[in-house]
């Protein structure tokens, strides 16, 4: 047999031979591998199991579809969030009630509103929620729910002038209706230093008031007053919400008008763990004049007050105290009686005058 020459008489060129002979030694790359004998036993035992029979050695099965438990779970939710709607629907509408502290305040006022604020949930307030329930949830708190419009020149005074004038309006509403002592009964003395002190007829009213107040004098038409052995205020916020607005008045003067909501929660003095909550309302209107000092007596940095009034709910009927007389438990239904007053209705005008003798209004919300 010559070299290069089959047994069955064929050929292979010499590069063939040559590529025969490496790969004899290597190993060819595709060449089948023979099963070592322990794998030849494994598929053996497969092969015998039940279903596995038609299975090779080396196959396996194709991976499951997973189980599509997406559905169950958003199933499972659903039923679990319309268990505790059913059980405790007050707690869901809390979520949405408006009465988070973090949340933005209403819009600020720079106009008289054309309606009152829609109606809100009945809700009960609580301590930590004081004005859930009510529009004044979201409403700014303090000073910051009063808006002072931008200055310009008026009579006397320039814009610089006018505008010191507006802060010191703003002050004054503050130290009277916001002063944290003032409330607890204290006088008011920062509001009462912003007073023209030649004013005669508040003079009056001032020397008089808080000693014996009367309807003619009572400090209650100029200051919001609580008696701390009968009234607790409810935490730190008192809810405001209203306006300052200025025009030249008589004599050159700038006359501005502060038009104003406070909304005070308070609880009795003697709760002794009740926790009745009432919210007193008062939307002041008040007027007042810078004067030229030329034209008027007056001192540096007071103001004259042209008018005054106010409407009033849930602050106590009745002779004056000195003091808003909040009713809580029984007392209450004392007050079912009068005009029904919408006391977050800010699209008209402040009723009361300037006597607080006048029929005591009922609030139709609070």
């Amino acid at each position: 047999m010559g070299a290069g020459t089959e047994p069955d008489g064929s050929s292979r060129s010499d590069e063939e031979w040559e590529r025969f002979l490496r790969e004899s030694v290597a190993g060819a790359v595709d060449a089948p591998k023979e099963p070592s004998a322990r794998a030849r036993a494994v598929a053996k035992r497969l092969r015998a199991e039940p279903g596995r029979g038609q299975e090779g050695w080396r196959s396996y099965p194709p991976p499951r579809p997973k189980r599509r438990t997406g559905w169950y779970a958003a199933g499972l939710l659903a039923s679990l969030v319309l268990l505790v709607v059913a059980l405790a629907p007050g707690r869901i509408v809390d979520l949405f009630a408006g009465d988070d502290p973090d949340s933005p305040p209403l819009a600020a006022e720079t106009a008289r509103p054309t309606q009152a604020p829609p109606a809100e949930a009945a809700q009960r307030p609580t301590m930590d929620k004081p004005f859930r329930g009510s529009p004044a949830a979201s409403w700014a708190s303090g000073a910051a729910g009063i808006t002072v419009p931008k200055a310009a020149a008026v009579g006397w005074m320039s814009a610089a002038e006018v505008e010191r004038a507006l802060a010191r309006t703003r002050d004054f509403i503050v130290a009277s209706g916001l002063d944290r002592g003032v409330l607890r009964g204290e006088r008011p003395e920062k509001a009462i230093a912003l007073i023209n002190p030649h004013q005669k007829d508040v003079q009056d009213l001032l020397k008089t008031a808080f000693r014996t107040p009367s309807e003619k004098n009572d400090p209650l038409l100029l200051f919001s007053r609580f008696q701390p052995s009968r009234t607790h205020l409810v935490g730190d916020v008192v809810k405001t919400r209203g306006r300052l607005t200025y025009q030249e008045g008589e004599r050159g003067a700038l006359q501005v008008t502060a038009d104003v909501t406070f909304v005070y929660p308070v609880t009795p003095a003697d709760a002794g763990g009740n926790d009745e909550i009432v919210r007193t309302i008062v939307r002041r209107e008040q007027v007042l004049s810078w004067d030229d000092p030329d034209k008027v007596i007056t001192e540096p940095g007071t103001f004259s007050i042209v008018s005054h009034k106010y409407d009033m709910t849930n602050g106590g009927c009745g002779a004056p105290t000195g003091y808003f007389t909040p009713p809580f438990g029984t007392d209450r239904q004392a007050d079912e009686a009068g005009t029904q007053i919408d006391p977050y209705d800010r699209s008209t005008p402040v009723g009361r005058g300037e006597s607080p003798g006048d029929e005591c209004g009922k609030a139709t919300r609070s």
